[in-house]
């Protein structure tokens, strides 16, 4: 019976495989079993059983946001006027729908959920504001973050 991800932990060649596809998702099977040390055929069975186990959910292109006329990166704060499950419910169900939202989490501390939004500049972001985010289900306040420079912006995991 053969072994699979969920009955045994990450080893070294994993961990390197998951470094080296961080980095570059359209690596090839073989120059990957290269830099892992193993050979293609294992290579390729360990991408597949790590996708299958979750530790890989989905390679995808990085697009430069600039260049596509989504420059402004900005961060917003929202307290809600209830804490319980059914507003966190109510509105994490409709930000979902807003296609400029890249992030939404739910923190601990002075806002209930931190949003990571991209849009073209400070007019196209008041337009959204002003139609969807404070129409959102259950806001009571937001606060606004624009943000002036990307320093670290989704690096890769540190594994």
């Amino acid at each position: 019976m053969k072994e699979t991800m969920e009955e045994r932990s990450l080893d070294k060649a994993d961990r390197k495989i998951l470094r080296f596809l961080q980095k570059d998702g359209r690596m090839a099977n073989a120059d990957l079993a290269v830099k892992a040390n193993i050979s293609a055929a294992t290579c390729h069975r360990r991408i597949q059983m790590l996708f299958k186990a979750g530790f890989i959910r989905s390679i995808r292109a990085l697009l430069d946001p600039a260049l596509l006329d989504l420059g402004s990166l900005v961060l917003v704060g929202v307290v809600l006027d209830r804490s319980t499950p059914e507003s966190f419910a109510a509105f994490e169900r409709a930000i979902r729908e807003i296609p400029a939202v890249l992030d939404c989490h739910l923190v601990a501390g002075d806002f209930d959920y931190f949003l990571k939004i991209r849009v073209k500049d400070m007019t196209d972001f008041n337009r959204l504001h002003g139609s969807k985010l404070l129409a959102l289900p259950g806001v009571r306040q937001t606060r606004t973050f624009f943000v002036m420079k990307e320093v670290v912006d989704n690096a890769p995991l540190d594994i």
